[in-house]
C-alpha cells in the first residue's frame, strides 16, 4: 500500500489489516467498499480516507443540480455525491463522475452490511410517503389466478436477482444500441475531426511557444479544450464505441440471459425482457387488478410503456425504471 488511507472514524484498523482490506475492496469510482472499511475520495485523490463499516450509520446518493441543469442547458446536468454519517453525526460527503457508480456501491453496501441505512432521513419520510400511497392502489384480495401470477413473477423475480449483473448488461447494451440507433454517424466524424483540429492547435501552440511567440499559448489552450471537452462527451468512433461493437455487445447481452433462463416455456418473459424491474411493474399491474395471468400483465406493462414519451411527466422513480426497460421494447418492437 503506497499511501495509507487516513482514519476518519473512532474504530480504526490494525496497518496490517487495512492493506489487505484496501487492496481487495471493491471500487466504485474514487471510492470502495472492503470487508471492513468503506473507503472515501478527496476532491483530487481517490480513497484517501477510510471509515471502518462498524462506525457507518447511513450512506445515501446526494444529486446537485448545476444553475442550467433545471433548464438542460448547463454544461453539467447534475453532480452525483456520496453522502455518509458515522460516529453520531460526522459527515463526509464524496463527489462523484457517474451517478451510476453511487449506486452501483450502495448496492453493494447494502448487500455487506444489511443494518447501514441507505437514504436520507428526508427521502425515508418521501419513501414511506409512497409506500402508504402506493398499497392504497393495490387490492386488498387477489382472485386465486391472480395470487398465482403474482408468486410465479415473485420467483422469476427471484431467479433474476441471483445474477443482477446479466440484467444490468442487458439493459445497459439496450441504452447504447437505442441511443446509437438515433445519433447521426456524421456527429461522430465531426467529434473526431474537432479532436483532430485541437490536437494540431496544441501542436502548433507548443511549437510557436517554443519560439517565444506568446500568442502560441492561446492556440495551445484552444487545443487542450477542444480535445478534453468532445473526448469526454463519447461520441468519438472508437473499437468499443461504434455501431458494429454495439450491436455484437446488445446481442451478447441476449445470448447471456438466454443462456441463463433458457428458452423455458415457465419463465413469465421472454428472455429479451428478463430484467427485475420488468417483472416488478408486471407485479404491480397484477396487485392492481389489471392483470389476472403474466401474460396479460406484460402486455399491460408494453401498453404503459408506450404512453409514455418525452410530453409525459413522471415521478423520479418512475423515470429510473423506464430509462432501464423501455429500450429493451423499443429494440425488440414490443414483441
Amino acid at each position: 500500500m503506497i499511501f495509507k488511507p487516513r482514519q476518519l472514524s473512532r474504530e480504526g484498523l490494525a496497518p496490517e489489516e487495512l492493506a489487505a482490506d484496501k487492496r481487495g475492496c471493491k471500487k466504485f469510482g474514487p471510492c470502495g467498499v472492503g470487508r471492513r472499511a468503506l473507503y472515501l475520495n478527496s476532491f483530487y485523490i481517490d480513497r484517501c480516507y477510510y471509515v471502518s463499516l462498524s462506525s457507518v450509520q447511513r450512506a445515501f446518493k446526494r444529486v446537485a443540480m448545476s444553475r442550467g441543469g433545471f433548464t438542460g442547458k448547463g454544461l453539467f446536468a447534475s453532480i452525483p455525491y456520496l453522502v455518509v454519517e458515522y460516529d453520531s453525526g460526522q459527515t463526509k460527503q464524496c463527489n462523484f463522475r457517474r451517478e451510476e457508480d453511487v449506486d452501483a456501491l450502495l448496492s453493494c453496501l447494502g448487500a455487506r452490511c444489511p443494518d447501514i441505512r441507505l437514504h436520507s432521513v428526508q427521502a425515508e419520510f418521501r419513501l414511506a410517503e409512497k409506500a402508504r400511497r402506493e398499497e392504497a392502489r393495490y387490492l386488498k384480495e387477489l382472485t386465486p389466478r391472480a395470487q398465482a401470477a403474482r408468486e410465479e413473477l415473485e420467483r422469476a423475480k427471484e431467479t433474476l436477482n441471483r445474477r443482477p449483473e446479466l440484467a444490468e448488461r442487458l439493459s445497459r447494451a439496450a441504452r447504447a444500441k437505442r441511443s446509437n440507433d438515433q445519433s447521426k454517424p456524421a456527429y461522430r466524424w465531426v467529434a473526431l475531426t474537432i479532436v483532430l483540429a485541437g490536437a494540431a492547435a496544441l501542436a502548433y501552440g507548443i511549437w510557436n511557444a517554443v519560439r517565444g511567440d506568446t500568442t502560441g499559448l492561446y492556440f495551445a489552450l484552444f487545443g487542450l479544450a477542444a480535445m478534453f471537452f468532445f473526448s469526454s462527451a463519447q461520441v468519438l468512433p472508437t473499437a468499443r464505441n461504434n455501431r458494429r461493437a454495439i450491436a455484437r455487445e446488445w446481442e451478447e447481452a441476449r445470448e447471456a440471459m438466454r443462456d441463463f433462463i433458457g428458452d423455458r416455456g415457465d419463465f413469465p418473459v421472454p428472455y429479451w425482457y428478463a430484467h427485475p424491474v420488468v417483472l416488478q411493474r408486471m407485479i404491480r399491474a397484477v396487485r392492481e387488478g389489471r392483470a389476472q395471468s403474466a401474460a396479460s400483465a406484460l402486455d399491460v406493462v408494453k401498453a404503459d410503456l408506450k404512453a409514455l414519451n418525452a410530453t409525459v411527466q413522471v415521478e423520479q422513480e418512475e423515470y429510473d425504471e423506464v430509462v432501464q426497460i423501455k429500450p429493451l421494447f423499443l429494440l425488440c418492437g414490443y414483441q
